[in-house]
């Protein structure tokens, strides 16, 4: 028996898989509601892995992996899904995963954020970054708020990703979508070509480097709202984070810039819900006079309970947001200790809450 990329491609959408892993030595294998779950038949041999990966990669890509040993693109299935591709090299043999990116754009309640959010997004300048480890839903909160900002403002949208993911129609807003490697070479070099193309709103799809970090901050601070997304998890670390990029002589200089254009930092993890399927859980630090001062004298450390007493300016920390999932019977209590990021604080909120935790 031979797999067959569209038989697999059409499974993840029936499915409803997030990923498909394409490995020496193991049959393909699906993420279906954050578990691993083998598809039927026998293990894939280097042959096999190096066909399926030749079906869906252009030859200009084939070229990237075999100089570099990776390469990541996107690519749009019968019009009833898009997929993010990491083609890997692996001992010596091809490997793949692909990542599942839904055709619908959600709505911002759909994903579970707070009305908040939108009084947040209308701002007409500043940063909001989107934060959260690999796979954690970065990309669709992403995609919701540019939706809801096209569906209620007039504008222009320029979004700047590696790959492309989400596609947006031009609806209230006029939307230019760029790809690195593709239609610009770098972050750094687009967003600053983005400043002369009159945008309202630019969309960073990773803040990698410093060169990427300075011009992001830049134009937020030039009038622009600016979106970007840093692989951490917490508003302190994520500031603790860009700060950590620049040399010592500019330090105070980016932590006064942040202090006055970061308008809110949004961390995120996909939990597994009861009975299936992924929720997120959000830590929403809304920069206020307080925390702008605490970023300026780099007092970061206080930054969480600031969050904790916040909620009144839509603030929530993530322990919070996860317990009020537990006790909404959409998680496990398992899971919310898991995710928590004070494993002790929330042990004994859970045991609190009726929880019967195992060691």
């Amino acid at each position: 028996m031979s797999y067959e990329m569209n038989d697999l491609l059409e499974l993840m959408v029936d499915q409803g898989a997030s990923d498909l892993h394409i490995q020496v030595n193991q049959p393909p294998t699906l993420r279906i509601s954050g578990s691993m779950v083998p598809v039927e038949g026998p293990n894939l041999d280097a042959e096999a892995t190096e066909g399926l990966m030749k079906a869906i990669t252009s030859t200009t890509n084939q070229e990237q992996v075999k100089t570099s040993g990776g390469a990541d693109f996107g690519f749009a299935y019968q019009g009833k899904a898009r997929f993010r591709v990491s083609v890997l090299r692996a001992k010596g043999a091809y490997g793949m995963v692909l990542r599942q990116i839904p055709n619908e754009l959600f709505k911002l309640s759909d994903i579970g954020l707070p009305d908040k959010i939108k009084e947040l997004i209308s701002r007409p300048r500043g940063l909001i970054l989107v934060t959260g480890p690999t796979g954690s839903g970065k990309s669709t909160t992403l995609a919701s708020m540019i939706n809801w900002i096209n569906e209620h403002h007039d504008g222009h949208i320029i979004t700047i990703e590696d790959p492309i993911e989400y596609f947006h129609d031009h609806k209230k807003c006029i939307v230019t979508q760029r790809e690195v490697g593709n239609d610009v070479t770098s972050f750094s070099s687009a967003i600053r070509g983005a400043l002369r193309q009159d945008p309202d709103v630019i969309l960073v799809g990773e803040m990698r480097d410093l060169e990427t970090i300075e011009a992001a901050v830049g134009a937020a601070e030039t009038g622009h709202l600016v979106f970007a997304t840093l692989h951490t998890t917490g508003a302190a670390r994520t500031v603790d984070r860009i700060v950590d990029a620049f040399p010592a002589s500019m330090k105070d200089q980016i932590r006064t810039q942040l202090a006055s254009s970061v308008i809110a930092v949004i961390s995120q993890v996909l939990c597994k819900k009861i009975g299936g399927g992924r929720i997120a859980s959000f830590e929403i630090m809304v920069t206020t006079t307080s925390i702008s001062q605490l970023i300026r004298e780099n007092k970061t450390y206080r930054i969480a309970s600031d969050i904790q007493t916040g909620a009144s300016h839509g603030m929530i920390s993530l322990d919070a947001h996860l317990l009020s999932l537990y006790n909404r019977n959409l998680i496990t209590a398992e899971e919310a200790l898991g995710k928590s990021q004070n494993a002790d604080s929330m042990r004994a909120k859970l045991e609190e809450n009726g929880a019967t935790l195992s060691l």
